[in-house]
């Protein structure tokens, strides 16, 4: 289990994260919503460890949360990888990272899972679509079979219909894997459709946290309110699965 216990973020004189708190039970995902600035890429930084909070704790089923080797699909998907590398390559640096050899037999049924030819994974990243791109990203954070998976704005860079069809590769591939899932979002209606949970984040601070019909059907303060009437006038909600 995922726990983020009262942690404070501070960068140069303003207040990056307030006093945030919130779990995630393993196998489950939680969908972190707000606008931008709200603080979401400094949650992700700090789970990561890329940042140290102030005060509280970030733990993985009670210990630190770097000692189980979360993985990162990041927003812009070819800028995840060395453009001057092939994709197979970016794909083995997490077990590289472990000194563990792949496993060819897991990187194809991945690669079945995600709908990409192996031989794709030859080329560089400008030479594969970004919608390739991403599933390749997924791939390698896939890869490790990491117990947790951070999801920065996975389907944003996207066309729609892409968008649809990678966010239930990922729900179809979480089911089979079993790893705990956090996105961070501003797609309300992805956010309803693929997680048990959303968080609501403002201005650094969790707004509220219930699950996806709770807020659809009674939001429990005024921005999320806000927030959810703004992606049913967009006809954001109306594209939940």
């Amino acid at each position: 289990m995922l726990n983020v216990g009262n942690i404070t973020v501070k960068r140069a004189k303003s207040v990056a994260l307030n006093d945030v708190s919130f779990s995630i039970q393993a196998g489950k995902t939680l969908a972190v919503v707000g606008e931008s600035g709200a603080g979401k890429s400094t949650l992700i930084a700090s789970i990561l460890g890329l940042l140290t909070p102030s005060q509280g704790a970030i733990t993985w089923s009670g210990a630190p949360v770097r000692a189980c080797r979360p993985a990162l699909v990041m927003q812009e998907p070819r800028a995840a990888f060395n453009p001057v590398h092939s994709l197979r390559r970016s794909v083995q640096e997490p077990l590289r990272a472990r000194k563990t050899n792949i496993l060819t037999e897991r990187l194809k049924r991945l690669c079945d899972g995600l709908e990409l030819a192996p031989e794709l994974l030859n080329r560089k990243p400008a030479e594969v679509s970004i919608g390739q791109a991403q599933r390749v990203g997924i791939l390698r954070a896939l890869v490790a079979a990491p117990p947790l998976i951070l999801f920065d704005e996975p389907l944003s860079a996207l066309d729609a219909i892409t968008q649809k069809h990678t966010a239930k590769l990922i729900a179809d591939l979480q089911a089979e894997e079993g790893f705990t899932a956090l996105i961070v979002t501003h797609d309300l209606g992805y956010a309803c459709a693929f997680s048990d949970e959303i968080a609501v984040l403002r201005a650094g601070s969790i707004e509220e946290v219930g699950t996806p019909d709770a807020f659809v059907s009674n939001p429990k303060t005024n921005y999320g309110r806000k927030l959810r009437d703004a992606a049913f006038s967009l006809g954001a909600l109306e594209r939940r699965r």
